[in-house]
């Protein structure tokens, strides 16, 4: 499958995403109007601090507040991206922030930025040419942690062993 394309499934504790309920999940912004809706009914406090988001699996932003499971806001489903993303007014328009792809659930490539640019497009948001802050999961073929990989530096934080160039957290993969 594509990059473009990749769905990615929840790798986060079991817990978690036991805790989903059907029906559950972020509110979907498939439109302006919906956004505005949304957003106008968020508190000043809570606008201030990035929020949770997923794309899902039909290319539909969800968005959930900060301190939410990325799983809940994707109802346990696959995502196409995930991660934080904040909010700004410019020029009387709204437009993102800051985005990223940190999500410790899904652990998305930074390729699914194509996801996110596609979701926010499809609203109207104002966006960056890419995430503002690349988060590099990889699985460490070793001890099988999930590990973020900082500066480059392509070894297991849990055990030393190397771990893959290319992304690597679903094991069907």
């Amino acid at each position: 499958m594509s990059a473009r394309k990749r769905c990615y499934r929840y790798v986060g504790p079991v817990d978690l995403i036991a805790e989903v309920r059907p029906g559950s999940g972020g509110c979907r912004i498939v439109s302006a109007a919906d956004f505005d809706s949304w957003v106008t009914e968020r508190p000043a406090a809570e606008l201030v601090e990035p929020f949770t988001f997923v794309v899902d699996t039909d290319g539909v932003l969800r968005l959930a507040p900060r301190r939410s499971e990325h799983v809940a806001c994707a109802g346990g489903g696959l995502v196409r991206s995930a991660g934080e993303i904040s909010f700004s007014r410019e020029a009387g328009r709204w437009v993102v922030g800051d985005v990223s792809n940190q999500s410790t659930g899904y652990c998305p490539d930074v390729s699914s930025w194509a996801a996110v640019a596609e979701a926010l497009d499809a609203v109207g948001l104002g966006r960056p040419s890419g995430f503002t802050h690349e988060v590099v999961f990889r699985r460490c073929p070793g001890c099988q942690e999930h590990n973020i990989v900082r500066e480059d530096d392509f070894v297991c934080v849990f055990c030393g062993s190397d771990v893959p160039e290319a992304w690597n957290l679903d094991p069907a993969e």
